[in-house]
């Protein structure tokens, strides 16, 4: 759970995006404003289309567009460059989709140590983080095979032990669970949260499944364009 005198991981102030369709202007975000502090676990709620994702995308820096500020362990990345941001992106945030994007080419381990490497750990200290995660999420066993060889809810382990690889202050997840049977999905969530708490890390996390959202510290809902 967060202290909440600590500063927060990520602030986000007035943050606002529109696209252009068929020349009429659609408002996806009209100010949002939320401030996630270490170690908390925010449910962000609302149906497909709602604009989850595109906050997400905003807050992970993975896209322009945006007006607002979004400041990320005290660093104001609006004003960053394009290189800054990435760096920024790399040492403090860690990414999870509804679908693994895992490198098909490459094992479970090698999946979850190459952005360990990017990052500037040797091979030794990447390949004992991998093997730690992979371990604790239950994929001891499978640490040598490839994203075909492993199951939905195994690639979608490996996909959080790779979000977590580099211990980011804040994990932004996607739908995590949405390609999952409902069994599995509650056992993937589960072990998510426990890793994620266990890592001390904070965690935003883009779901519609209100069931999953109430087992999260807070929940907040995204209804037309403004934060609930």
């Amino acid at each position: 759970m967060n202290s909440s005198s600590a500063s927060p991981v990520v602030r986000i102030t007035e943050l606002k995006r529109s696209f252009e369709q068929g020349g009429v202007t659609i408002d996806v975000l009209r100010g949002i404003d939320l401030e996630v502090r270490p170690g908390e676990i925010v449910a962000l709620l609302g149906p497909s289309g709602s604009g989850k994702s595109t906050m997400l995308q905003a807050i992970g820096l993975l896209e322009g567009g945006f007006e607002g500020k979004i400041e990320i362990a005290g660093v104001n990345a609006t004003a960053l460059d394009g290189d800054a941001r990435t760096t920024l992106r790399r040492d403090h945030l860690g990414f999870v989709y509804q679908f693994h994007h895992l490198l098909p080419d490459f094992n479970a381990i090698e999946n979850v140590l190459l952005p360990q490497l990017v990052a500037g750990r040797s091979q030794e200290e990447a390949t004992a983080r991998a093997t730690e995660l992979l371990v604790a999420l239950g994929l001891g066993g499978r640490l040598d095979h490839r994203p075909s060889q492993l199951s939905g809810g195994e690639q979608q382990r490996v996909a959080v032990a790779r979000a977590l690889a580099n211990k980011p202050g804040l994990v932004l997840a996607d739908e995590p669970t949405g390609n999952l049977d409902e069994a599995t999905a509650d056992r993937v969530f589960g072990e998510f949260l426990k890793l994620v708490r266990g890592e001390g890390s904070a965690a935003i996390v883009a779901t519609h499944n209100e069931r999953l959202a109430q087992a999260m510290d807070r929940v907040v809902r995204l209804h037309e364009g403004k934060l609930e």
